[in-house]
């Protein structure tokens, strides 16, 4: 959920991606090739908060932006934590030409406006698919990192027939208390992340309509830790039946190995990769690697364009 960068201290778990061509193999595990084969790979636009429009929804201002081919096929990208969609910049160079690719900010984030309502992953939930019902989008394919990826999952779960495949990176399915990752959580201030991302939050401050970075961090805690139904998607999971490719970096301090093994065992035919020498924001730290076994997925699982 959140943005941080891994501890080098972290320790690493056994299973990683080897960096070679491959099959995708009957254990959901991918072996790659590039992301660029064979298909056309266009220069996109960049999301530069500047070129898109708003929504309101019910009082807070939801704000998007469409890039790519506006013909092709929906994918939409769902940002981490005190994030925006900007964090997906790096990898739009990278992205084939068949796709429009939507980027929403979550509401208090990136240009969207906070408003009064409590953030939850319900309340991002409702906000996403209230942008994809005003763009007359019956279905699409979502990639979402963290926060993104938890909203990705409630929305596989309690709408299946809107989410054709689902990439998740970095994104936790639910919060025991016991688990390491609560008390990161719980404990975030303003003064720790802007001690860490001083860039990320002056960017934040210069095109968020009506900053409030203390009032931003206070209800994203509440976000994170919040155990109602209103949070985390939990045993929901199980609902889901649309292609889905589960992704965590291997020095991902949020998500545990151990996490992911659970969840693979309630989303039947879920295929998982884990990538070597990354932390949390894996599509940062190796972003060809990670094209790579997104494209792959899309392609095998039969969900580009060509193939519906």
């Amino acid at each position: 959920m959140l943005l941080l960068k891994t501890l080098s201290a972290m320790p690493r778990h056994g299973v990683s991606l080897a960096l070679a061509q491959a099959q995708f193999t009957e254990a959901g595990l991918f072996v790659l090739r590039s992301p660029f084969e064979n298909r056309g790979v266009s220069i996109m636009t960049r999301f530069d908060h500047s070129s898109g429009h708003c929504l309101k929804v019910d009082e807070a201002s939801i704000y998007f932006e469409i890039a790519g081919n506006h013909e092709g096929m929906p994918l939409v990208l769902l940002h981490g934590g005190l994030g925006s969609m900007a964090d997906f910049n790096g990898l739009l160079g990278m992205l084939p030409t068949e796709y429009r690719v939507i980027g929403i900010d979550f509401r208090g984030h990136g240009r969207s406006t906070l408003g009064s309502t409590p953030l939850t992953y319900q309340r991002f939930q409702a906000d996403v698919e209230a942008v994809l019902a005003h763009l007359g989008m019956a279905a699409c394919t979502v990639l979402g990192f963290s926060d993104g990826g938890i909203v990705a999952y409630r929305m596989a779960a309690q709408s299946p027939s809107k989410v054709q495949a689902l990439v998740t990176l970095g994104a936790q399915w639910r919060l025991e208390p016991d688990d390491p990752a609560f008390s990161m959580l719980s404990g975030l201030t303003p003064e720790m992340w802007m001690e860490m991302f001083p860039d990320s939050v002056s960017y934040y401050n210069s095109i968020n309509p009506s900053p409030d970075f203390h009032a931003l961090v206070k209800a994203a805690v509440s976000l994170w830790t919040d155990t109602r139904s209103s949070g985390y998607p939990n045993e929901s999971m199980a609902r889901i039946t649309a292609p889905m490719l589960i992704v965590r970096g291997d020095h991902d301090h949020f998500l545990s190995l151990g996490e992911v093994v659970e969840l693979r065992k309630r989303v039947q035919g879920a295929h998982f990769l884990n990538v070597p020498f990354a932390g949390h924001e894996a599509h940062k730290d190796c972003p060809t690697l990670f094209l790579s076994a997104v494209m792959d997925f899309m392609e095998r699982t039969r969900v580009l364009p060509e193939h519906v």
